[in-house]
């Protein structure tokens, strides 16, 4: 055994010792690189073994001498200078099954991750390695590997390895459940809402912190109460428009207290002093809510935690989730929702609301976790039970074990120092106890689990006596050898209230009376297609119901003739689930319970394992000595792996148990009954030991799945407990495990001593769920059988020809792009599905062992090895798509089922409160399930293949991602604001930097279009200009009258002092030398046109000219920079764009696509010189194709800035709700383009780092106007985050000299009852006091009254210009038939906040239009059911929650009591105007209508100079 001396290197210090294994190539005549080799200490063959990739060889290294970079040797304590063991090893002995790799700050998409594992494969990590992926500029770091059944600390990536995708920056929801539990005491006393705070929430937020992880944060607390009410007639008028009914016919109403919405902390334990404060006002407030004097209202009640709202709750999650791709941030990746409830994990449900909850979770791939604080029950959970509409006696209860919930028990580190007991249930409660708080709900005895025996005292006593079992034996028996099928089964009475039936029954003899006949024949739906009807050993024995506790247990005689002598009833449906021993049932496999999978590790015994789930599952011994390459992390290896399931001594997933119960004897002491046995001899064939290669997943149970947990593959079993501090040893059993001595020395037990009991199973919190949660895993192993093919499904498919297409579509577009390959097209055909949440299907090639029943796969993959040959498997629910690749030809093939689900559709209606706001109000959403099938995914492909062209747009139906933003002036407003302690300050202080503004802009444009002039404009601002801040101290009141507004409009006018003239003319002197152009002539005042456009051409003193750039033509120009060019040489009075267009007519110039019908529209567009010479070497001619240049090029009109280029007349500044006839409120309504946006085509990858090929499109307003907020949507499907993010990031940093781009939402104001908003934000309704006129006078009595509701909305508008809010202008909605009312939206110039005027067309004060529109409203400015209640006059305010809200906090005001927020600051102030507080309301309507009266009064003197002077 040949010994290396260990050197160590730092890496970037040499640029020959770059890699992470440096050596020299004499040493290893035969090795290559890409070889893996092991190195370990000689004296510690079983210590830690580290795998490392020849990436080089290096002569400079000496011989016999290795070096390996610090970093690594530090973390498997190699020490340098020693002498270590090389040799190389097969990759295929030291293949990971899985790995962890987490990523922080950074948004990766499911195709990205697709091209990471990838770009992995054949590649060796090991633990905390940094991985940097250049191509998609990926950063992300190996968290943890397993390999047979084993944690090790390196190995090897192959194609077969599962990769995990956790992200320490999700988006979180926890969702605290307030139900009547909260308010109980635990075992040690104290308060479950104390164990959910102080516990479990603290211990969160600190792992949080220990990991940096940076998550979104929402916290949520929710109720249902219940109303003790026979009909709605009992309640008052202003209760009724939010009640719901459920299927017992009780009233009750649901709240949602926001108290934390999309918020990242460092320290999130001062939201922990909140929650508290919330805790202790919560239950009066939501009981009480309705409570108005002299009214009587309906006895509340809050539920207890089975009958809360939980599905509900994640299903108001989903449907923000399952916009993702609306507002997308490119900071954070993986959506979280938690649901931390006082109970026990059992819930009664809807079975519809089930079925919908259920196919949105597994379709959207959201981690949905349940937290549990209360005592682990003795049964399976969590545990849905499904409402029981059929109230007849013999109805048996029916239950659902959900897969799709990841279950957590929370339980806290006190000791009891005189008792180990740990309670698994909550003791019933006795006699008088019993009765229900004001009577409410007579049924609900049953229901409530503080009724968890319902029999009276004396009853409960003598039942103690039965001989439970043999009760037990009787009813576990198989039923009688005629039975052939899961169908039929013994009924058995329906729990009922005291005394229970079965008692009543037996008391009286009853029994043989009760004939098949005199009961109802069994109705039951089918409630779970998933469950299988087998007749297999194990299904002939399903169970009825046993879950009844409240029937009296009779003697074994009695219950021996009671089964006897009832005939089984054969009924159609399924078995019923028993949850006191789920694995009595299977189910069939299908895609949705094999989804989430891939995120599990294989234990030792070769089944997927959860880690804080730590099962019992029958295995061979492994044999003695069985040396494996790769060992165990030594626990110190890596800081962070104390974090998950291990932090207070819970180490038992580190040790590898091969299995709690090695022997197939033990493993009957935990069967509770005989036909279990069989199965267990079954499961022994399989090859459950730890196989050297990779066991397929589904061996033993391959076409079947255990109905209980989320992997399906480990089995329930009674000894699961909560406790804590328990280690999952049995002991003896561990001697054969050959090198875990070895590690146990290492990883001493904290707390060996507590682990008494034997073979304890822990079911503890899953830690890594709740810190770093995974992403959808993009691989799944599912496909259906042959059979099942043909049966179930339809089969549709369509060929693609990539090359055919592509020659067509790339010749007609106006730039030349390179086409995709048809391998590309491939490959982004498969993208695009995974992105959508379909998973690569990994169908196991190896021929079935022996004891799995093959699932027959009907579609063998071939293996990619040949390059024209590819078969790729896809699958999301019961959709699957196979495309396959030969030569030129893709061929896309569809399955989808026969029978699909009826679509359901869920209304909802709850009350929620959100931050900031001061009551609950009243919101409805839609739950329903998507039919996937109905992806367009034709058109998708299309898409792709033409390279986005115009023929195949992206449309709303294909879930394309996009980046919404606003172009705002920038102000430095926060400093403003702390030294003025008012917000409404703005025309006054705002300097007018329109021009600087407006040049910015045009470099952004320019950066944006990828467009360079041939020669470089010199700086713009070098010279000292006097801005209107001078000119507003020098103004007095006298001055003011005469001032000009530079809007047309004049809606929020800029102040410009007339009698400043001279300084004005000082500024147009000055300014002659300021647009960029090197200024050689002036014209005299009868310069020719030819003449003019001479000097427009020369090529250093003209007109700036692009550099030559394809699709266009030479001499291309901007109109903008025309203007500005022309308006510095003309001294009379003649327009520099009149002098354009005309130049235009007589073909001096012309629209840059060719196009002579194009007017010259001032702003960035393009035009170029027509009269050139055609014959020089760089002559390009124009496109002559309008549409084709514009979906290329970006083109925007300016408006409202023409003084720029042209002097004009100074006008009075009347404001526009005081003049007699108002301007109009947009650009839409005087703009030449009557369009609102227009779509360019956009390329992404400007740095051309990327491996794939990236475009999108951008979507901008065709107008650009100062002083509004000017749109710009990045729209993209065929791009990566990370290259998207970079893009963006660059114009962010161009534009920022003057104005900034901010991220908005798609939906600002998240208005209740709309469609697309996230239900649990909402606009805060502001409303404004319209009575501060002496004697009550109405507001526009002086005008006409059609026009009264437009001066209304103007009056708004200019309070809100007043605190810096620009208008945002948006497409209309159209409505057919409808009046809708007028709305306009604004944003703050800071980009923090948004808001909202509305109005009706005809009056503002009237009835709602429509329902819905009547539901907004009444919502929103909270009001009742009455439509003729006038409408309130306000403001709808919300904030902008795509801000970082570090930038948030960022922008405190320092001066004030408490470093008050910005935000928090205007909003009160805002409101404190509104209500007209210090008459602040009233002065601001006095100053305006003094202006008006004024301007009115100059100009009379004005027409009375001008007659004098005719006269």
């Amino acid at each position: 055994m040949k010994l290396y001396k260990l050197n160590t290197h730092t890496r970037g210090c040499n640029k020959s010792y770059d890699a992470d294994l440096v050596m020299n190539l004499k040493d290893h005549p035969n090795a290559n690189v890409g070889d893996v080799v092991e190195i370990y200490a000689p004296d510690e063959e079983n210590g830690t073994h580290l795998l490392l990739q020849i990436t080089e060889f290096n002569g400079s290294c000496g011989r016999d001498v290795i070096s390996i970079e610090s970093g690594i040797a530090n973390a498997f304590k190699m020490r340098p200078y020693s002498n270590v063991v090389m040799r190389i090893v097969k990759p295929a002995d030291v293949a990971l099954d899985s790995i962890e790799i987490t990523f922080k700050d950074q948004y990766m998409g499911r195709s990205e991750m697709w091209r990471l594992k990838t770009y992995l494969t054949d590649t060796c990590v090991y633990v905390n390695k940094k991985i940097d992926y250049n191509d998609m500029q990926i950063r992300c770091q190996v968290y943890e590997m397993w390999s047979q059944g084993e944690r090790v600390a390196s190995g090897v990536i192959t194609e077969d390895t599962k990769i995990v995708f956790r992200s320490s920056t999700s988006m979180v929801y926890l969702f605290l459940q307030m139900s009547s539990e909260m308010w109980d005491f635990d075992i040690h006393g104290d308060l479950y809402f104390e164990k959910a705070v102080n516990g479990f929430l603290t211990e969160l937020f600190q792992k949080w912190r220990k990991l940096s992880c940076n998550h979104e944060v929402t916290i949520v607390l929710f109720s249902r109460t219940f109303y003790a009410a026979k009909s709605l007639d009992e309640f008052p008028e202003h209760m009724r428009d939010c009640l719901q009914q459920d299927y017992k016919g009780r009233f009750y109403e649901d709240f949602y207290r926001v108290a934390i919405q999309n918020e990242r902390c460092d320290d999130w334990c001062t939201v922990l002093g909140q929650l508290r404060k919330l805790f202790t006002s919560y239950q009066a407030t939501v009981l009480r809510y309705h409570e108005r004097e002299n009214m009587k209202i309906p006895p509340a009640t809050n539920s207890s935690a089975t009958q809360g709202n939980f599905l509900e709750v994640l299903n108001i999650s989903l449907n923000t989730f399952e916009k993702h791709y609306l507002d997308r941030t490119f900071d954070r990746t993986g959506q979280l929702s938690v649901v931390i409830t006082p109970g026990v994990g059992v819930f009664s449900v809807d079975r519809e609301l089930t079925n919908i909850t259920k196919q949105r979770i597994i379709d959207n791939g959201v981690g949905s976790d349940l937290v549990c604080v209360g005592e682990q029950p003795l049964h399976a959970v969590p545990l849905l039970k499904f409402h029981n509409k059929d109230t007849t006696l013999t109805s048996a209860d029916d239950y659902s074990l959900p897969h799709w919930i990841n279950l957590s028990f929370y339980s806290t580190n006190k000791k009891i120092a005189y008792s180990s007991f740990i309670p698994r249930i909550k003791l019933p409660l006795f006699g008088s106890q019993l009765t229900l708080h004001d009577g409410v709900g007579e049924g609900e005895g049953e229901e409530n689990e503080g009724h968890f025996l319902s029999c009276n005292q004396s009853e409960y006593k003598h039942n103690s006596l039965f001989d439970y079992d043999a009760y037990d034996e009787q009813i576990f028996q198989p039923l009688p050898a005629q039975s052939t099928c899961s169908l039929q089964r013994v009924v058995r009475a329906k729990k009922t209230s005291v005394p229970s039936l079965e008692t009543y029954a037996y008391r009286n003899n009853d029994w043989e009376n009760l004939t098949p006949t005199q009961i109802p024949a069994m109705r039951r739906k089918m409630s779970d297609p998933d469950i299988h009807h087998g007749t297999s050993a194990m299904l002939a024995a399903l169970q009825p119901d046993t879950t009844n506790l409240s029937e009296s247990l009779a003697s074994e005689k009695n219950a021996r003739r009671t089964i006897v002598s009832i005939a089984p009833i054969v009924r159609p449906g399924r078995a019923l689930i028993n949850p006191f021993d789920p694995s009595q049932v299977t189910i069939k496999l299908t895609s949705n319970r094999r989804r989430w999978t891939h995120i599990f590790p294989k234990g030792p015994t070769g089944v997927l394992i959860q880690q804080h789930h730590y099962q019992a599952v029958p295995a061979k011994p492994t044999q003695a000595g069985q040396q494996r390459p790769l060992q165990q992390i030594q626990s110190n290896n890596n800081n962070d792996q104390e974090d998950y399931g291990c932090a207070n001594g819970e180490q038992y997933d580190r040790v590898s148990s091969h299995s709690l119960l090695s022997k197939s004897a033990s493993s009957q002491s935990f069967v509770m009954g005989d036909e279990h046995i069989d199965f267990f001899k079954r499961r022994q064939n399989s090859p459950m030991n730890p196989l050297p290669a990779n066991v397929p997943n589904l061996t033993a149970t391959q076409a079947k799945s255990y109905l209980w947990g989320a992997t399906g593959e480990q089995e329930w079993t009674p000894a699961i407990t909560t406790v804590k501090h328990l280690r999952p040893i049995v002991e003896g059993e561990h001697h054969h495990l050959g090198s875990l001595e070895a590690l146990r020395a290492l990883d001493p037990p904290p707390d060996a001593e507590a682990g008494g009991g034997r073979g304890k199973i822990i079911i503890g919190v899953d830690w890594k769920s709740l810190t770093i949660p995974a992403c959808l895993p993009i691989t799944t192993d599912y496909f259906p059988d042959k059979r099942s093919l043909n049966n179930d499904y339809v089969i549709s498919d369509y060929t693609l020809l990539p090359d055919d297409v592509n020659h067509d579509y790339a010749q007609s577009r106006a730039v030349y792009r390179k086409p995709l390959s048809t391998e590309e097209v491939c490959k982004e055909i498969v993208s695009q599905r995974l992105a959508q949440g379909f998973q690569l299907i990994v169908v196991d090639e190896k021929p079935p062992t022996a004891g799995g029943c093959s699932s027959g796969s009907a579609v063998q993959p071939v293996k990619l090895s040949r390059e024209t040959n590819k078969e790729y498997l896809l699958s999301i629910g019961r959709i699957f798509h196979k495309i396959s690749l030969s030569g030129s030809v893709i061929t896309v093939t569809g399955y989808r089922p026969r029978h699909p689900y009826p679509p359901i559709n869920v209304d909802y209606r709850y009350r929620f409160h959100a931050p900031q706001h001061e009551t609950y109000e009243i919101s409805g959403v839609n739950f329903t399930t998507e039919k996937l099938e109905n992806f367009n995914w034709n058109h998708m492909d299309l898409y792709i293949c033409t390279r986005g062209d115009v023929d195949y747009p992206l449309m709303e139906s294909l879930k394309y991602w996009r980046y919404r933003m606003y172009l705002l002036p920038r102000e430095n407003i926060v400093s403003k604001i702390a030294s003025c302690q008012r917000c409404d300050i703005f025309p006054d202080v705002t300097a007018d930097n329109t021009r600087e503004q407006v040049e910015d802009f045009v470099r952004l444009i320019e950066a944006v279009s990828k467009l360079k002039r041939q020669y470089a404009r010199k700086a713009r601002h070098d010279t000292p200009r006097i801005t209107e801040k001078h000119h507003n101290q020098l103004n007095s009141p006298q001055q003011s009258i005469n001032v000009r507004p530079k809007l047309e409009n004049g809606r929020i006018p800029r102040i410009f002092p007339a009698t400043d003239a001279a300084a004005a003319a000082g500024v147009a002197a000055r300014d002659d030398q300021d647009d960029g152009f090197p200024v050689d002539i002036k014209f005299s005042p009868n310069a020719t046109l030819p003449e003019i456009f001479e000097a427009m051409k020369h090529p250093v003193n003209g007109v700036g000219f692009f550099s030559q750039t394809q699709s266009l033509p030479s001499c291309t120009f901007v109109a903008y920079d025309a203007l500005m060019w022309l308006k510095t040489r003309l001294n009379n009075g003649r327009h520099p764009l009149d002098l354009l267009e005309a130049m235009r007519k007589e073909r001096m110039i012309c629209h840059a696509s060719g196009d002579w019908k194009k007017p010259v529209v001032p702003g960035f567009v393009f035009y170029y010189v027509v009269q050139q010479d055609k014959n020089a070497k760089d002559y390009a001619p124009p496109l002559d194709d309008y549409s084709a240049f514009v979906n290329e090029w970006l083109e925007i009109e300016f408006q409202g800035c023409s003084f720029l280029w042209h002097d004009e007349p100074v006008t009075t500044p009347v404001p526009n709700f005081l003049r007699d006839s108002p301007a109009p409120q947009s650009w839409t309504e005087t703009s030449s383009n009557k369009r609102v946006y227009r779509q360019s085509h956009l390329e992404i990858d400007v740095n051309q780092k990327s491996d794939r090929m990236e475009w999108g499109h951008v979507k901008h307003h065709t107008v650009l106007q100062p002083r509004f907020a000017f749109e710009i949507v990045v729209e993209w499907v065929t791009s990566s985050g990370p290259i998207v993010a970079d893009l963006i990031g660059g114009w962010m940093r161009k534009a920022n000299q003057f104005n900034f781009l901010v991220s908005v939402p798609a939906d600002p104001m998240a208005e209740p009852f709309t469609k697309k908003s996230d239900p649990l934000r909402g606009p805060i309704f502001i409303p404004l006091c319209t009575t501060f006129l002496p004697n009550g006078a109405a507001l526009f009595d002086e005008f006409p009254e059609e026009s009264r509701s437009d001066r209304m909305l103007f009056f708004q508008e200019a309070i809100l210009g007043k605190f810096g809010f620009l208008p945002c202008v948006l497409e209309k909605k159209y409505s057919v038939g409808k009046d809708l009312p007028k709305e306009y939206q604004y944003v703050h110039c800071t980009g923090n906040m948004f808001a909202l005027i509305r109005c009706a067309t005809n009056n503002y004060q009237v009835e709602s239009p429509i329902l819905k529109e009547a539901n907004v409203t009444r919502c929103v400015y909270g009001h009742t059911n009455n439509t003729n209640v006038p409408k309130k006059v306000g403001f709808l305010w919300a904030w902008n929650h795509m801000i970082p809200n570090k930038k948030w906090k960022a922008q405190t005001i320092n001066n004030s009591a408490d470093g008050e927020l910005f935000q928090l600051k205007m909003l009160k102030d805002f409101r404190e105007f509104c209500s007209n507080s210090d008459q602040r309301l009233s002065t601001f309507w006095t100053q305006s209508q003094e202006l008006k009266r004024r301007a009115q009064k100059f100009e009379f003197n004005n027409n009375n100079t001008e007659e004098n002077k005719m006269k």
